[in-house]
């Protein structure tokens, strides 16, 4: 009996759902399941009763609930005291879209870990657009975003790094694509209205291209709303129409060779991407280290 296994037990009684709780501790749900039945022979009880629709603690399960919050709990002071009262324990609830998993977060989390190995990470991923809301909203103490086109007085931003906005075309021949060849998408009477656009539901980029419509007179024909940076790469590359997306999403999308570049008159500005949390959630010392180290991975960027 371990405390990771006390963790995925405890994780399976609070939602009473495998999947859920494989979700929440980035685990299959074989190895969630195998973690519970292991704990259940080493206790010589049935903890959980479960069938294909639900799952319930037993009697027995119940106590041993209180028993693994008692243990954690306990390791977590007697690692405080043996740390001097130094070393943070506990959480920290991350908030980001797929991408930004691997193409930003992948230096910030090797470091804290190394750090502050007694602070779990707990990684939610989800429409960058929603950032900003979450965790202003408390769900969420640590968000990756687009920088806003206003920040809330409520709100801190870091800055990591900018990223240059893409126009995109389907890069295999398609109607949409020879559509697109017909003029010079850098001269500045291209027929930007007449394309097909997939465009973000919301968020700093969907604010950035409407004011370049605006500016440039563009009255576009919108094909789709899509939720996330990522889902606009997809759309374009099944040659659904013609898009914007970050450049780091584009070559971290898997879809690098679905899409092309079209060279704009007046391009968009580059994004800025980094880390926005509430104000009053900085005061945390898990998160406040979690900010520094963010900011220490990303010196040159900053």
């Amino acid at each position: 009996m371990d405390l990771r296994s006390l963790q995925v037990f405890l994780s399976v009684a609070d939602t009473l759902n495998f999947s859920r709780s494989a979700e929440q501790l980035h685990l299959s749900v074989s190895a969630v399941s195998r973690s519970v039945q292991r704990l259940e022979e080493a206790v010589g009880h049935t903890l959980l009763e479960r069938d294909k629709r639900n799952v319930r603690l037993t009697s027995v399960g119940r106590d041993f609930r209180d028993y693994a919050g008692r243990t954690l709990d306990d390791w977590e002071q007697t690692r405080r005291q043996l740390g001097g009262g130094e070393d943070l324990v506990g959480e920290v609830s991350l908030y980001c879209s797929v991408t930004a998993t691997y193409s930003i977060l992948a230096p910030i989390l090797e470091a804290f870990r190394n750090l502050h190995p007694g602070v779990d990470v707990q990684l939610h991923t989800g429409d960058p657009a929603d950032a900003v809301d979450k965790v202003l909203a408390g769900q969420h103490d640590v968000a990756v975003t687009g920088r806003p086109s206003s920040l809330p007085r409520r709100l801190s931003y870091l800055q990591l790094l900018e990223s240059p906005m893409l126009f995109c075309m389907p890069a295999a021949d398609c109607a949409v694509r020879r559509q697109a060849l017909q003029g010079d998408s850098a001269a500045p009477d291209f027929d930007w209205g007449g394309l097909p656009f997939i465009v973000p539901e919301r968020g700093a980029t969907r604010d950035m291209l409407e004011q370049w419509f605006e500016e440039q007179g563009i009255r576009p024909r919108i094909y789709a709303q899509v939720a996330g940076h990522e889902a606009v790469v997809a759309m374009v590359g099944l040659g659904l129409g013609v898009g914007i997306a970050p450049e780091l999403v584009v070559r971290t999308s898997g879809l690098v060779g679905r899409v092309s570049a079209m060279s704009v008159w007046q391009p968009l500005p580059a994004l800025g991407i980094g880390l926005c949390a509430a104000r009053g959630t900085l005061e945390d010392p898990r998160v406040k280290a979690f900010w520094g180290v963010a900011a220490n991975a990303f010196a040159p960027a900053v």
